[in-house]
């Protein structure tokens, strides 16, 4: 079992590493402004779901092969980055919409879900990360290396879903103010359709492993 000394610590970093707005907080707060409180909260646990691949992969090893091979990496932060673009481009599209039915949800729980959980699978700066911090805080005189780094995983994780969701409910609940007027609503979907295409395009640009 991990010693409670690096347990602590290990969380204590993390905390700090999240509350510092990523991709993923962006792409919440993009889905949250979009298409409101539902959504955002629906990305969240999508977006957590998808990153469990990632930890159960560093767990056994496999995520180090990734994180090491430039051309895997780059394939997967393109397709990911890719994603985010069309997402965006389909909030813009659709933003006259959310005007008629800004309390109605846009699309079903599991599509949403689905969204997020591809976002999160499709980020392989998530593996990178994972790769370089959770071994730092493993002890392999306190059991089974792999063991350790699954609950180091998942404790990351349960952080990172509560501080998300956060993020979610703010930019949701600024999304019902701005809700009274159609034109305002009209312009929010709007910027989060660009926050989300933006965010696309830095993942796309930025060098293949920073």
């Amino acid at each position: 079992m991990i010693p409670i000394d690096s347990l602590l610590a290990f969380l204590v970093t993390s905390v700090v590493i999240i509350v510092i707005p990523g991709p993923s907080v962006l792409f919440v707060i993009g889905r949250s402004i979009a298409l409101g409180r539902r959504a955002g909260l629906l990305s969240v646990i999508g977006n957590a779901l998808g990153t469990i691949p990632a930890v159960v992969a560093v767990a056994f090893g496999v995520g180090a092969i990734v994180a090491s091979s430039v051309v895997a990496f780059t394939i997967i932060k393109i397709a990911g980055a890719a994603y985010l673009v069309w997402l965006g481009i389909q909030a813009i599209r659709h933003r006259h919409a959310s005007t008629a039915a800004s309390d109605r949800a846009p699309s079903s729980a599991a599509r949403l879900l689905r969204q997020g959980f591809i976002v999160g699978l499709t980020n392989p700066k998530t593996i990178a990360f994972f790769v370089a911090v959770l071994p730092q805080f493993v002890a392999p005189a306190s059991g089974a290396v792999w063991a350790q780094l699954l609950l180091l995983g998942l404790s990351f994780q349960a952080l990172a879903l509560v501080c998300d969701s956060v993020w979610a409910l703010a930019a949701g609940t600024a999304r019902a103010w701005f809700a009274r007027s159609p034109r305002r609503i009209v312009a929010l979907s709007g910027t989060g359709g660009a926050m989300m295409i933006g965010l696309g395009g830095t993942m796309a640009l930025t060098g293949s492993k920073s």
